[in-house]
């Protein structure tokens, strides 16, 4: 039973946060040279300042309380999720976040896509913000079956729609390998899975395979981390709201599609505002999931859930929206194709990682366009 909910962090958490951050000590902090080793000191104290200087947590809160918020629970778990309701024209669409990401990035697909007629629902993955405390770890297997539920409990045996990057993707995928009768077609903007025994036939595909590889290799250091050691890592993310900004914030400036300043450092600040990021950020920090946001990735070790088995074949529509991601190249679509059925692929002109946040007008296009045509072929 879904229980309405409202986000409301206790002053004395937030007094305590901002001891931390104030306590935080810059001497300590060597600067390497921009963002040569990593997050740059010089961004994330301008990040850091403002936090201090201006950002008004209340006023968050007031905003995203506008949205129609719920929490249910599903397998012993607590599940968080914004469910804003259409007129029942279209069938309900699932939204789903990254990491390290959350809800927040779909703030404005969620009106246009209502007022389409679509019922909307953005829950947060397990462990992240208010889908808190977590008992155990879950990787994405559990909870595409989980959100699988959440789907029926809300829609009943209506079908529905997932799109999703990153996080989102894999869960998506697991939905529609799992349960093809109730998910009418998912949309990508990554395409992060595939069945274990697709190789690349052309020269074309093995090219992209190895500009992927050396990418994710120079890159992959924060997901073997996670995949294997959570825990120690959490024990300084769970002390430091400093360090969880530059954790994020890293991740921000690297996998986005940003302009370069001269010294070759991403300019976050021409797509980001202060009050967008430490948002993002304080939903990790408030709630205290900072730590529990990044057991998924041993959950996905644990589970298997990086691959499909060999000879599996998403056969539920799928559309890809591929934006210019800089670090997770997206694949060719004739690659795509040995594992999903492919009926709409978009080579997006920008946007990265966060394509929601980027460029919402894109994304929001080509998902509306993709659900024209499922729906389309199923008239």
């Amino acid at each position: 039973m879904a229980t309405p909910f409202t986000i409301h962090i206790p002053d004395d958490r937030l007094a305590q946060i901002r001891r931390r951050i104030d306590a935080y000590d810059w001497d300590l902090l060597p600067d390497a040279g921009g963002w040569t080793s990593g997050v740059g000191k010089a961004d994330l104290r301008r990040l850091v300042s403002y936090w201090l200087e201006s950002f008004d947590w209340r006023a968050e809160e007031r905003r995203l309380n506008r949205f129609p918020q719920f929490t249910t629970e599903i397998e012993g778990q607590r599940i968080h999720f914004v469910h804003a309701a259409g007129d029942g024209t279209k069938p309900p669409l699932l939204l789903l976040h990254v990491w390290p990401g959350s809800f927040i990035e779909f703030e404005d697909l969620i009106a246009p896509l209502v007022a389409d007629g679509h019922d909307v629902v953005v829950p947060s993955l397990p462990g992240f913000a208010f889908s808190h405390p977590i008992r155990t770890i879950v990787g994405p297997i559990r909870i595409a079956e989980q959100f699988h539920q959440l789907m029926g409990e809300l829609f009943g045996e209506a079908r529905y729609f997932v799109q999703g990057g990153d996080w989102g993707s894999g869960i998506a995928t697991h939905m529609a390998y799992r349960n093809p009768d109730a998910v009418l077609g998912i949309h990508l903007n990554m395409v992060a899975i595939k069945a274990a025994d697709v190789q690349p036939t052309t020269k074309e595909e093995e090219d992209w395979l190895a500009r992927f590889a050396a990418s994710f290799e120079r890159e992959s250091g924060y997901s073997h981390e996670q995949g294997t050691r959570p825990q120690t890592l959490g024990v300084a993310m769970a002390d430091s709201p400093v360090g969880v900004a530059a954790w994020v914030l890293e991740k921000f400036g690297v996998w986005s599609d940003l302009p370069r300043r001269n010294d070759g450092s991403p300019d976050l600040w021409t797509r980001f505002s202060e009050e967008r990021l430490l948002t993002n950020i304080m939903l990790y920090v408030a709630p205290g999931a900072a730590v529990t946001a990044t057991w998924i990735y041993q959950g996905q070790r644990e589970d298997g859930a990086d691959k499909l088995p060999a000879g599996a074949h998403v056969g539920v529509p799928t559309g890809v929206a591929a934006f210019p991601d800089p670090v997770f190249i997206p694949p060719l679509r004739s690659f795509a194709e040995k594992t999903y059925n492919i009926v709409r692929w978009t080579d997006m002109p920008k946007g990265g990682h966060f394509a929601a946040m980027e460029q919402p007008e894109l994304l929001l296009g080509d998902l509306r366009a993709f659900v024209t045509t499922v729906l389309g072929d199923h008239r």
